[in-house]
């Protein structure tokens, strides 16, 4: 029985440890750049991965990349047809001998030649005549630049002018600037104009004949020593206080990368070829779609913000959303948190974030999406109206996906480990805060459709986990009750065997103490005699 009861314990255990888990690989992430400048950086434009950084967040003097930033808040803020008149503040408030496309007080150019002059040429003139265009002054406009460099998390940076000539108040890091170069590329419109080999501007005072412009970075012209394969834009900078710095955007395999140089000296070009070697050789970019199967698809019977299961498809991830891994790794070294606290730009029809780590490391993001059946689409689509104006039975109403009616619940930062939803937690970069989900509704035939049980869908992993858990409990329940059954029963069988002795005993007329004696001296004899031959045993020998 004790042989039983030890086999039912053991696998009690074995079905409290069969819980699925992922077994991840260690991180091995390259991390090592011979480069020669003090500071510098190379990200993956499409998830904002750092897989390469120098001293990343030690601010220095930019020089022209400034222009990047200042291109991206002209393009925000007026129409590439707007004309701009240069003043003389415009073309004179600058220091002697600084790069210029030639243009002078009075001259009339639209805002499109002058971001072309501003990025090809790299001209300063141009950048003060935008930002008093744009902000009315050059130090109201830096502050429209220090206010954008926020919007994007940039923490070590801040700007004085538009055109990055020395002040000591004019600095950025490495890390900021790559997010500034991330945002850049993200433009349509200022990769347009990054990316061009030549443009012609109009005529002007000095150039009655217009003249062709060419573009400073020596990566994007194949005439060139420094060309490299794949480099579709990028901005040079000096001054004498920041050296050589410069900003390259290249794309290859499907894989877009930024890289930053700051404080250089004259290798600012190695030092990027150097960078981006890095990158494309040891990383690639995966969709989160291809590979993250953790978030299943929805099966139970509910219903989610008045759709039945039968207009559902299920849960599904952007396709659109991309992690960095290493390549000599896969996915299973990746771990995720998701966070029902949505961010402004979230896409219609998010319900939560999703963010990847590698160790410690930030590699993505992605947003976990209601993806519904074709008639259900359909039907989507007949009810945009409503859905705009927030009425009742919307799929998704509000900034977030939610109606007004719908239950609120508090946020919750989920950590995907052994392949489940786990228990709460909360992302390191944000503070979590109340967000107002989807209503998800249990079907109940007792009562009317209008009143809502609002709950969370719980994945199928979750309920074999808890199943799995529930018949190891009853397999050892029913251990320890037969155990103790055992127990009681040998103890009866004593307690019967006892009586019937003492019987035994009254039937021949000896007491119990009389047989307790006799069974005293009778042990005593037969321990005795046991000594008595182990002594003549050994006398023998």
């Amino acid at each position: 029985m004790k042989r039983i009861f030890h086999f039912l314990l053991c696998l009690t255990l074995v079905f409290s440890l069969i819980t699925p888990f992922h077994a991840y690989a260690e991180a091995t992430w390259p991390d090592y750049v011979p480069i020669q400048a003090e500071g510098g950086i190379v990200m993956d434009a499409d998830t904002g991965t750092v897989l390469y950084g120098k001293n990343i967040h030690t601010a220095y003097y930019p020089a022209s990349i400034t222009k990047i930033m200042t291109a991206l808040v002209v393009i925000e803020n007026c129409s590439l047809d707007e004309m701009v008149t240069f003043s003389h503040n415009a073309v004179y408030n600058v220091e002697a001998g600084s790069s210029s496309a030639g243009l002078d007080e009075g001259d009339v150019l639209s805002v499109r030649d002058c971001l072309y002059a501003l990025l090809l040429k790299s001209a300063n003139e141009s950048a003060n005549a935008l930002a008093e265009h744009v902000a009315g002054s050059t130090e109201a406009f830096a502050e429209m630049m220090n206010a954008k460099a926020a919007s994007l998390g940039c923490q070590d940076s801040h700007f004085a002018n538009p055109s990055g000539l020395n002040n000591p108040d004019h600095y950025v890091s490495a890390y900021d600037m790559a997010l500034i170069g991330r945002a850049a590329l993200n433009n349509p419109t200022f990769l347009e104009i990054d990316s061009t080999l030549y443009y012609d501007l109009p005529v002007t005072k000095r150039n009655p004949e217009g003249g062709r412009i060419y573009p400073g970075h020596k990566m994007l012209k194949k005439n060139m020593p420094e060309y490299y394969e794949g480099c579709i834009g990028g901005k040079t900078g000096y001054t004498s206080l920041a050296g050589n710095t410069l900003v390259t955007f290249a794309r290859r395999n499907g894989m877009t990368l930024v890289s930053v140089v700051l404080n250089g000296h004259q290798t600012q070009y190695t030092d990027t070829k150097a960078l981006l070697d890095f990158g494309f050789q040891n990383f690639q970019t995966v969709s989160a779609g291809d590979y993250d199967t953790t978030y299943q698809s929805v099966t139970n019977d509910m219903t989610i913000a008045g759709l039945t299961t039968s207009e559902l498809a299920g849960l599904m991830i952007d396709p659109d959303s991309k992690v960095t891994i290493p390549k000599a790794s896969d996915f299973s070294s990746v771990t995720s948190q998701i966070s029902y606290d949505l961010p402004a730009d979230a896409p219609q029809g998010a319900i939560a974030q999703i963010s990847y780590q590698w160790g410690q490391r930030k590699i993505g993001t992605a947003y976990l999406k209601l993806s519904l059946s074709p008639q259900a689409e359909d039907t989507a689509d007949a009810g945009s109206s409503d859905m705009a104006s927030g009425a009742p039975g919307s799929v998704l109403s509000g900034e977030n996906g939610s109606n007004e009616d719908s239950s609120t619940i508090d946020t919750q930062s989920i950590t995907r480990d052994s392949g489940a939803l786990g228990s709460n937690s909360t992302n390191t970069t944000s503070d979590s805060t109340s967000q107002t989900l989807p209503e998800v509704t249990l079907p109940d035939k007792t009562r009317d459709d209008s009143s809502p049980l609002a709950t969370f869908h719980v994945p199928s992993i979750v309920w074999i986990v808890l199943a799995v858990l529930f018949v190891g409990g009853a397999i050892a329940a029913i251990a320890v009750v037969l155990h103790a059954r055992h127990e009681q029963k040998e103890e009866e069988e004593r307690i019967l065997r006892k009586q019937k002795r003492l019987a035994r005993l009254e039937a021949s007329g000896i007491s119990q103490e009389e047989f307790n004696l006799m069974l005293e001296r009778k042990r005593s004899s037969y321990t005795t005699t046991k000594k008595g031959k182990r002594t003549l045993s050994r006398k023998r020998k």
